[in-house]
């Protein structure tokens, strides 16, 4: 039995597509995602945060000849650009933001789940490093399969460098977001993710994947960024990692995307003066820290 492979769409494919293979193999390939400008002002970016990184401290999950750098929107202006690609945010609106009918007493409503940026990371693979164990990112939220009945998050991973086998190309178990939490992935389902620069990986927090081996003589780098639930908790804390006047810069969709932001489901909120409001309301005040009434103000 032949093992199944990684489509490959073109950048000006439809949402429609992407979301339809995405949900039929749990992951699709788009062909320069982001080129042009774009992409050299953001692998300028990526870079520079990288040179700030050192290697990782073991070499179970985040590797030993692995460098990553984090907090990326507070360090490359041009992320804007792959969070609000029409393929990204608008396969993440279809595939997380169905909606959920409940009871409030004898009231039957219909309520729309937000999305939110959970995680971004840069991650340069370097020569010699051995490959990641398979896993799932949902994980993170303790997701189950296939109780859940539905996703927590649609992850990206950009390839800044060109992903080969050699280079140390993602792992892919195409159909595992199908799979129980019982079933354990073995290295021979996999498949390369391999991509020219400037194309991206789509995958759901349920399909099994992983950091393959770098037997080249180059590095392999890959920016990746999570769209979750808005009802979960953010892998990285977002209100740590950007500050107030690079978030003040960012459009107003990107500010909510990135936790300021209340939902119909009365998650995120802040009260004032009684009333739960929407943080967002604070962001707008010219000393964010004095308007949520803390002490000391903006510095």
């Amino acid at each position: 039995m032949s093992k199944a492979s990684l489509v490959t769409l073109p950048g000006n494919a439809s949402v429609e597509q992407v979301v339809e293979i995405i949900e039929r193999d749990g992951g699709v390939i788009i062909a320069d995602f982001l080129t042009g400008t774009a992409f050299q002002e953001l692998k300028q970016q990526i870079d520079a945060a990288l040179d700030t990184s050192t290697f990782g401290h073991e070499n179970f999950f985040v590797g030993t000849s692995t460098r990553r750098a984090s907090r990326l929107f507070a360090r490359a202006p041009r992320m804007v650009d792959v969070v609000m690609h029409p393929l990204y945010l608008g396969a993440a609106r279809q595939i997380l933001q169905k909606p959920v009918s409940v009871w409030f007493g004898h009231e039957r409503t219909t309520i729309t789940p937000q999305i939110q940026i959970g995680m971004t990371q840069a991650i340069e693979i370097h020569p010699g490093q051995g490959k990641q164990p398979l896993h799932r990112d949902d994980t993170s939220f303790l997701w189950r399969h296939p109780q859940y009945g539905r996703e927590a998050r649609l992850q990206i991973m950009l390839a800044m460098t060109e992903f080969s086998e050699k280079t140390g190309a993602t792992k892919v178990i195409p159909g595992s977001h199908k799979w129980d939490d019982e079933r354990r992935p073995e290295p021979e389902e996999t498949v390369d993710a391999e991509m020219a620069v400037g194309s991206a990986l789509l995958f759901i927090g349920s399909t099994y994947h992983g950091g393959g081996t770098n037997s080249s003589d180059q590095a392999r780098q890959g920016l990746t960024m999570g769209i979750d639930l808005g009802c979960v908790r953010q892998e990285e804390n977002q209100y740590l990692s950007v500050p107030f006047d690079i978030l003040k810069g960012l459009p107003e969709e990107v500010q909510r995307l990135l936790g300021w932001d209340a939902g119909e489901n009365f998650m995120g909120w802040v009260e004032q003066g009684g009333k739960m409001v929407s943080p967002h309301t604070h962001l707008q005040s010219e000393d964010v820290l004095r308007s949520l009434g803390l002490v000391g103000g903006m510095h």
